[in-house]
């Protein structure tokens, strides 16, 4: 699925633009690649020539590559290529984060909602940034409340003070802002800060039915729907703008008669309230009724009378780096600010950019190999070496934590992002490694656990690429089923 922003300056519409082709920036896609390199095995000695046979091709005269690979077991090199230059690193950034993270917090890290009893009735609901909270966790809370017997909150006041700072990345790219991948991040995190409705075919020359799955959402919105239902010899295609003022949504577009729905995925506007929308449903669910809802920042919390804590870090990991979740991402990066001074006008993901580079430096990683701006990856502006990755994931392998952290990245050929990918080569099931997509930049990062060869730890990274995203990993997984086929001779 395809999104884009798009600029109407007559309608002051700004917006996502849903069609239905694939988006590369998106967190991460799972193609079918299948590497086109033999299955004999090869010498070290070997491996240089081999390496630039791929990577020297026509039609990569312009790209750039960097690429490190070394023995897990030591610094050496058996293969450099502007290894210690920076690249845009893509979803390679959430090695550095969640390495970071899992040093930090420890595995058994986890994140708190609370809910606070204050005199006359009031109730505060607290949110620390739980990725993973979703309707079934409010219903929960709402479960403890009923337990305490309360059958009536006067006022129920949501603190977002936790997280402070922009919701979203100043560096990020409009098309991911109003992206679902680019879901906004804050104190409340909710069914991962977007909503969804399809789109469905009707007879032909009708317009498409919109069916909502969160009743919340549809009396939200007032819709604009331009869409129309086609023969089915008639391309399918989708425009979603949503306007300035987030209250309008314009859907373009058509679909062909008979064809499967079309799923909308965008981002909430004001996740804080979105929050409160969702929990007072739940809570009339729970005969629990409520009065007044307000958004505060800051203020006393006094007896907690019902909490709901995120599965531990080890989990949040392994979403994070296995599925390539850019929100997770996130607010792993901010729960690292957890232990460290608020600080007046200062971005929460700012001090836990900074926690990042003083856990990584005293792991042992050089903080000259990377200059970082986000902790999912989506910006731009983020800059890593090949060799500041090889050293992250070198270093980690030493730590106590060593298992936790590799059992977070994707498998070849079984799982994540990864899944369909070294399928029925040498490398299914032996290769952990992280992806990394954005447009003209394609990543992977990782260990290889050969039969034949001691254990590996690798970095492939391309930048400035006007070819196919699916062209370029074919390329960089040609490379990494060499490192699986080596063999001391």
């Amino acid at each position: 699925m395809t999104q884009k922003i798009t600029f109407s300056l007559l309608l002051l519409f700004l917006g996502s633009h849903i069609s239905l082709t694939q988006q590369t920036a998106k967190a991460q896609v799972s193609t079918p690649v299948a590497p086109t390199t033999t299955t004999k095995a090869i010498c070290p000695a070997q491996l240089g020539t081999s390496i630039d046979t791929i990577i020297n091709r026509p039609s990569f005269s312009r790209v750039r590559w960097g690429i490190l690979v070394q023995p897990l077991s030591s610094g050496s090199t058996l293969y450099s290529r502007d290894a210690n230059k920076y690249f845009t690193p893509a979803s390679n950034t959430k090695l550095l984060t969640t390495a970071a993270a899992l040093q930090q917090l420890g595995e058994n890290f986890r994140i708190r909602t609370s809910i606070y009893q204050n005199p006359n009735g009031v109730l505060r609901v607290v949110g620390r940034g739980d990725p993973s909270l979703s309707d079934r966790q409010l219903q929960a809370l709402a479960q403890q409340l009923q337990q305490k017997g309360i059958t009536q909150i006067k006022q129920l006041i949501a603190d977002d003070s936790y997280i402070q700072g922009d919701i979203v990345n100043s560096t990020w790219e409009w098309e991911d802002v109003q992206s679902d991948y680019g879901a906004p991040v804050s104190s409340f995190i909710l069914n991962q800060n977007v909503f969804d409705f399809q789109l469905l075919p009707q007879t032909i020359g009708k317009q498409l039915q919109i069916s909502w799955n969160d009743a919340n959402e549809s009396r939200r919105w007032r819709i604009i729907n331009q869409t129309t239902t086609v023969s089915k010899n008639q391309p399918s295609y989708i425009n979603i703008t949503r306007d300035l003022t987030g209250t309008v949504l314009q859907i373009q577009g058509q679909l062909a008669e008979k064809s499967e729905p079309y799923l909308a995925t965008l981002p909430v506007v004001d996740p804080s309230y979105y929050f409160l929308r969702h929990f007072r449903t739940v809570l009339v669910n729970q005969k629990i009724t409520l009065g007044q809802t307000l958004v505060v920042h800051g203020g006393t919390n006094q007896q907690e009378i019902a909490a709901i804590d995120s599965p531990p870090l080890s989990e949040l990991l392994a979403e994070t780096n296995t599925n390539s979740n850019n929100l997770y991402a996130e607010a792993l990066l901010r729960a690292l600010a957890i232990k460290q001074p608020k600080v007046q006008n200062k971005n929460t993901a700012d001090i836990g950019l900074e926690v990042l580079k003083t856990s990584l430096t005293k792991l042992g990683v050089d903080p000259t190999t990377y200059f970082l701006v986000d902790g999912s990856g989506l910006s731009r502006r983020n800059l890593v070496s090949p060799e500041g990755l090889v050293q992250t994931l070198r270093l980690m392998a030493k730590t106590p934590a060593a298992a936790i952290y590799r059992a977070s990245l994707p498998i070849a050929g079984k799982s994540g992002s990864l899944k369909n990918r070294f399928r029925n080569t040498s490398a299914e099931g032996i290769v952990q490694a992280k992806t990394g997509t954005l447009t003209g930049a394609v990543s992977l990062t990782g260990y290889v656990n050969g039969t034949n060869y001691e254990p590996l730890v690798f970095s492939i990274m391309v930048n400035q690429s006007e070819q196919s995203a699916s062209n370029l990993r074919q390329a960089i997984d040609e490379i990494v089923v060499l490192l699986t086929q080596l063999q001391r001779c």
